[in-house]
């Protein structure tokens, strides 16, 4: 399977990583900080190694570029409600009355 462009970006950045990386260890010694760089970039290889091995995605799905549009239609007023949950805002505890 031939190689795409993005990929080829990719391990050309993931070189230039490495290379900074080894500047760094030689400036700076494997202190904690750049000892944790090292463990970022050997996940980010494992990642790319991951990425070569996916399949392409099949036209038409979300990942192709395809937009989907959102309508300007008003929600559901009972997602308002005074007894509705706002997930992620910590929620309704009631009046701060």
């Amino acid at each position: 399977m031939p190689v795409s462009v993005e990929l080829k970006t990719l391990n050309h950045a993931v070189d230039d990583l490495r290379a900074a990386l080894a500047s760094l260890r030689g400036k700076y010694g494997d202190v904690p900080t750049v000892a944790r760089i090292r463990n970022d970039l050997e996940r980010l290889q494992l990642d790319v190694v991951d990425v070569e091995r996916l399949p392409a995605a099949p036209a038409g799905s979300p990942s192709s570029g395809e937009i989907h549009m959102l309508t300007d239609e008003p929600y559901d007023p009972s997602l308002w409600a005074e007894d509705a949950d706002d997930e992620g805002l910590g929620g309704y505890h009631g009046s701060s009355r």
